[in-house]
């Protein structure tokens, strides 16, 4: 057996087993020794602020009568709150459905195709609220999910929201999806575990386009429309000095993507588009200025998306190791077993056994980080993305 094994590699495992530990298991502790050490609490209180509903849709007729319903529905003051429904060039029935509700007080922007980024700063422009909600088409809130966003902004401090998303598999009829739906609604309870510790260190990361609410005044116009809209709109409030804050009681569900095909594809553009807003916001990468802010936002949305990269070169390495050593041989079988468990989740996601986590955890984590890869990919060559298509659809049940 040969002891000296190719120092090249030897380095390229090391340092890709350390980059790896620190996204999956560094960072979060990282984050939750902090937020322990150095706790900013939030002062709420049962405030009614004027609020603007901001919803801007594309072809979203399934699930319009419910969406609009539901923001009519919510437990808040009538005076105190509006709703602007922005269709960005839809072609469907999507502004028919909508225009039923405007003796109710529902504004209706019929807009040409733009993007995404367009419509929501048409609907801005149109709105009067001092506080901006701003929510997907097919997002359902809960009665009180306004006003448990509204008490945070009783801290001067606090400059944006983000609420409680739930993300639920279809489970019905010709809608039921795989296993990847399962995975996502697994993939968000992680997420909304990190967002918890990052809200009780300072700021969290960025919003969710599904629920999230700023103050009026901080609302910037992305100068890019190829971004991710709630990243940039969310970390523009930080870039002002102002704290983003997590709300777990401010609930809202919406359906998951529902097949892998699609949950890749939507990945695809959120890396690209993610990418992208953080190089628009890459000021916020300065600790000295940042602080722990700029530490959450690497680790999280640069180091934690290109970790396909690394697990490319992991495995790579181990290969060109695995004849050097037991060590190296039991870490290529690993990781070997691995791919193999999630190449069989895939194989069977659409069936039971494939939603056991045993499966389902390796064939998710794959799929995001395949996703992942093809995002960095398309940015590499250029690719911009300006244009959504909605991908999670369906009405409320």
């Amino acid at each position: 057996m040969d002891i000296n094994p190719p120092a090249v590699a030897l380095v390229v495992f090391v340092g890709s087993v350390a980059v790896l530990a620190y996204v999956y298991v560094g960072f979060p502790l990282l984050v939750l020794l902090w937020g322990a050490v150095r706790p900013r609490r939030v002062h709420i209180a049962a405030v009614t602020p004027r609020v603007s509903l901001i919803i801007a849709a594309h072809n979203e007729a399934a699930s319009a009568t419910a969406k609009v319903q539901n923001c009519l529905d919510v437990d808040y003051p009538p005076a105190a709150i509006e709703v602007v429904f922005a269709s960005d060039g839809s072609t469907d029935r999507t502004e028919e459905i909508v225009r039923r509700f405007a003796a109710r007080g529902v504004r209706l922007l019929s807009l040409p195709r733009q993007g995404k980024l367009a419509a929501v700063h048409a609907a801005v422009e149109a709105s009067t609220g001092e506080i901006l909600v701003f929510s997907d088409a097919n997002t359902y809130f809960h009665p009180d999910a306004v006003r448990m966003l509204a008490r945070n902004f009783a801290d001067p401090a606090v400059g944006g929201v983000c609420g409680n998303l739930q993300v639920r598999s279809r489970d019905r009829g010709r809608d039921r999806a795989d296993s990847s739906g399962a995975g996502e609604s697994w993939y968000w309870e992680l997420d909304k575990a990190l967002k918890r510790m990052q809200s009780r260190s300072g700021s969290i990361v960025a919003a969710d386009g599904a629920i999230y609410a700023i103050r009026r005044h901080l609302y910037t116009r992305p100068e890019h429309t190829a971004v991710t809209d709630d990243f940039a709109i969310s970390t523009g409030v930080v870039a002002r000095g102002y704290r983003l804050v997590f709300e777990p009681e401010a609930l809202a569900w919406e359906p998951s993507a529902g097949r892998a095909g699609l949950e890749f594809s939507r990945k695809v553009r959120i890396v690209n588009r993610g990418l992208r807003g953080v190089l628009l916001r890459r000021q916020l990468l300065n600790p000295r200025r940042y602080g722990f802010y700029a530490v959450i936002l690497f680790s999280h949305k640069v180091l934690r998306r290109v970790a396909p990269l690394f697990l490319m070169s992991l495995l790579a390495s181990t290969l060109a190791l695995a004849a050097h050593g037991t060590g190296f041989a039991i870490a290529l079988y690993a990781q070997l077993a691995f791919y193999a468990t999630a190449l069989a989740g895939w194989m069977l996601r659409g069936r039971a056994f494939g939603r056991q986590k045993l499966l389902l955890a390796p064939f998710y984590y794959c799929l995001a980080n395949a996703a992942a890869l093809a995002g960095l990919c398309s940015l590499a060559t250029g690719q911009r993305i300006e244009r959504w298509e909605p991908q999670r659809t369906g009405a409320a049940s």
